[in-house]
């Protein structure tokens, strides 16, 4: 997962996967979901993310109730 911050273009974009997007939905003014070639998403892209969120909001991340654990022995 990245999330990442245009300043310039202001812009956040949340990657949930790296896949090939294949189709663009919009859900409300502003926001899209990006998703794959069997419709799962693959990211969200919030324009005018500053007037969306506060800054707080886009600085402040909290992750709660990963399980952490099942996550690094599926990797190793």
């Amino acid at each position: 997962m990245k999330i990442e911050y245009d300043k310039t273009t202001d812009a956040l974009y949340i990657q949930l996967k790296e896949a090939y997007v294949a189709d663009n939905i919009d859900i409300e003014e502003g926001v899209s979901i990006d998703v794959d070639e069997k419709r799962h998403i693959v990211g969200i892209e919030i324009l005018d993310a500053s007037k969306k969120l506060s800054l707080k909001d886009i600085v402040n991340i909290t992750i709660e109730n990963l399980p952490v654990e099942k996550a690094e022995a599926a990797i190793a």
